[in-house]
């Protein structure tokens, strides 16, 4: 029986529901954390290339109107490549069987990786169709990513979804429904982490704050890719730390593996978001000793 569980808040997923006959538009919180997300990304873009004085003798990689012409292209990388992330990195099998669900998006199912890999895939297209120095500006998407990490975790817990394992600590959370209750040797309501809320003070809060410091007060903009270093380390540490509290992917829990390991070797191995954090953590600590000598 868990003794310090906090009730989940009563917050809809809906901020607001407009129908008009048989037709029904919602307004959801998710919809709303990516919106936003998105605005607040490119008005940092906006404002860092407004102060030339942060990128050296080099000045900013772009002009002051061509941030939002690239957040139309972001859009769609982190559309796309989120579903098709998702589609192949967690449910290939599924998908490969049902291929007409993979277009249904607004059923849920996006990764985070899939998601920065269409990112980078759509603004290094971007650069290369306006000639633009392609590790400035990805430094700059760099340092305006976090805001929509936190925004996107804090709707996941609004929506009760990707929570964390059981737990009883008093911070943890019962969340609704039959999937969140169902704790094999818990007698009574069923406490888990509020693994989404860690995210959201990890990838956001925390590294948004480092990212921002550097880039104003250390100016390690002046050194192309550092930035998108910083990204890659914090990311990819911060989703490994909250792996360990996470509730594994389904689809990878069985009564051998009850910790939903993608990767596992007597006992012990890795989740499939550790795995992909991996080569992220690799990548941001070169790129980061490579602008340090330049």
């Amino acid at each position: 029986m868990i003794n310090f569980a906090l009730p989940f808040p009563d917050i809809s997923p809906e901020i607001f529901t407009i129908e008009i006959g048989d037709f029904a538009f919602a307004l959801r919180w998710y919809a709303l954390a990516y919106i936003a997300g998105l605005v607040i990304a490119w008005r940092i873009v906006v404002g860092l290339v407004k102060r030339p004085a942060l990128w050296g003798g080099g000045g900013p990689p772009m002009t002051k109107n061509q941030p939002e012409d690239l957040l139309t292209w972001i859009i769609l990388g982190v559309v796309l490549g989120g579903r098709l992330g998702y589609v192949l990195f967690y449910q290939p099998g599924y998908y490969l069987s049902n291929p007409t669900e993979i277009l249904k998006v607004w059923e849920g199912g996006m990764s985070f990786h899939g998601g920065f890999l269409g990112v980078v895939v759509a603004g290094l297209a971007y650069c290369w169709k306006h000639k633009l120095p392609a590790l400035r500006v990805g430094d700059a998407v760099a340092v305006s990513a976090p805001p929509g990490l936190m925004l996107g975790r804090l709707a996941n817990f609004i929506n009760a979804e990707l929570w964390g394992r059981p737990t009883d600590v008093p911070w943890g959370f019962t969340f609704p429904g039959q999937a969140a209750q169902d704790c094999p040797g818990v007698d009574g309501l069923c406490a888990r982490h509020p693994s989404q809320l860690y995210e959201a003070g990890l990838e956001g809060l925390i590294l948004g704050g480092v990212m921002l410091w550097l880039a104003y007060r250390r100016g390690w903009l002046t050194r192309p890719g550092a930035m998108i270093g910083v990204f890659l380390v914090g990311y990819g540490l911060a989703r490994s730390f909250v792996e360990f509290f996470r509730q594994p992917d389904a689809q990878f829990v069985s009564e051998g593996n009850p910790l939903g390991l993608a990767f596992e070797v007597g006992g012990y191995g890795l989740t499939m978001g550790q795995i992909l954090s991996i080569p992220m953590i690799l990548l941001g600590l070169a790129m980061i000793a490579r602008a340090r000598r330049l």
